[in-house]
């Protein structure tokens, strides 16, 4: 008898056989000691099988949660099954702030580091370029730690919850700021074109959200540390008159406050807010990252190929992403930019869609974000990775008997 559970989306329903809630450390570690084949389930935010099983599943939700700050070395330690927005609040009340943050605060901090989840800047890496050391259950049921000297660190990040149950992450912190956020309509894509790199880094955080409809960008969300107020016209853009939500026809109210107005990093950064629901879940998502050094070119191949997109497409996202050394992240060694694609529930029309998108970035070793719908074969992804067989290598070391592997990792890192 299988678990009656599905992820966020309700397009995956998970086939495992018991579902585990430990709420001690020590009960993870029996747990796991005494499991053949098992996966971790975060907030359930990713749209494909990256978490599935036919063993069981294990939710560090109900561990002890602690957000404990270290003022001397400018970092917190938090439980891996916090949510962002609940970890944000409370360091920003000891005067402290992540880095970034992504467009949801309800995700989990483990799952978002484990996936290259991301925010958005020229200057800033994903989320993951936060963490400087991983505590983590190991398939024998050891706790162990792994800090940033260590040699697997690289590899123990972005890790797919292939090495073990993670059960706290510590992170690099900044001194708290405020943003001011404002939106933007109708940018020409021709002036895109002419100076996207002087459009994306015209703020902490630029966002640009499309439609593949027209010659236009549909908005462009702005999130500036400081600055004087942002003038009406930009960039052949027109300044929003009123609060926007980035999918047509949505009520704003679940955004984050827009109009300049100033406020906390954690009620800026995300595009949405923590005490609302973004969607209803009724949707699928992709996302791609190629090279900035060609994202125009990128971006001129979707949109030579819009029209069979668009058809399937609530709204596309593209974002920048700064480069790291973190073995599986999508923006590994590359200042990245990610485009974003978030589908109308339909499998067939999306299937579609994305191979139409797949084709049309094959010329950029395109990475897809790993806990997102694609469809690309192992071994071009692999082609992408320099430290593939790397992190190949730390699997085997940590996990040799496949305790945490499932046809997910299986197919993306078979054995030999």
């Amino acid at each position: 008898m299988t678990v009656a559970a599905t992820n966020w989306a309700g397009n995956i329903r998970f086939g495992a056989e018991r579902l585990h809630e430990p709420r001690t450390t020590a009960e993870l570690r029996r747990i796991v000691a005494d499991g053949r084949s098992l996966r971790v389930l975060g907030t359930g935010h990713s749209f494909n099988a990256i978490a599935d099983t036919t063993g069981d599943l294990v939710s560090v939700a109900a561990l002890p949660r602690t957000v404990e700050p270290d003022e001397r070395a400018g970092t917190v330690t938090v439980s891996a099954g916090m949510r962002y927005g609940e970890v944000a609040e409370v360091l920003d009340r000891a005067g402290r702030a992540l880095h970034n943050l992504g467009s949801l605060p309800h995700i989990s901090v483990a799952g978002a580091c484990a996936t290259g989840t991301h925010g958005s800047g020229i200057g800033n890496g994903s989320l993951a370029t936060a963490v400087r050391a991983v505590e983590l259950v190991t398939a024998d049921g050891a706790l162990v730690t792994i800090d940033q000297d260590a040699a697997e660190f690289p590899g123990s990040v972005v890790a797919l919850g292939a090495l073990g149950v993670v059960t706290r992450l510590t992170l690099a912190t900044v001194p708290a700021f405020e943003v001011r956020q404002w939106v933007y309509e109708d940018l020409p894509t021709a002036v895109l074109r002419e100076r996207f790199e002087e459009i994306m880094a015209a703020a902490y955080s630029v966002s640009l959200f499309t439609r593949w409809r027209t010659d236009r960008i549909d908005q462009v969300w702005l999130k500036r540390r400081g600055g004087p107020d942002a003038p009406r016209a930009w960039f052949g853009a027109v300044l929003a008159d009123g609060p926007r939500h980035p999918v047509p026809g949505c009520p704003p109210e679940p955004c984050t406050p827009q109009l300049g107005v100033p406020g906390r990093w954690h009620a800026r950064l995300p595009h949405f807010r923590m005490d609302f629901t973004p969607s209803s879940g009724d949707e699928l998502q992709s996302e791609y990252f190629v090279a900035r050094t060609d994202a125009v070119r990128a971006f001129d191949a979707l949109d030579a190929v819009r029209e069979r997109i668009a058809p399937a497409l609530q709204i596309g996202e593209i974002r920048t992403v700064a480069a790291d050394a973190l073995w599986l992240s999508p923006a590994y060694e590359r200042d990245s930019v990610a485009f974003h694609f978030t589908w109308h529930p339909d499998d067939l029309a999306v299937a579609e869609a994305v191979e139409t998108v797949e084709e049309a970035l094959s010329p950029f070793a395109a990475r897809p974000h790993w806990g997102k719908v694609f469809a690309l074969a192992p071994e071009t992804i692999r082609a992408s990775y320099p430290r593939w067989d790397d992190f190949r290598r730390l699997l085997g070391e940590f996990d040799p008997a496949g305790t945490f592997r499932n046809a997910f990792l299986a197919r993306h890192f078979h054995a030999g």
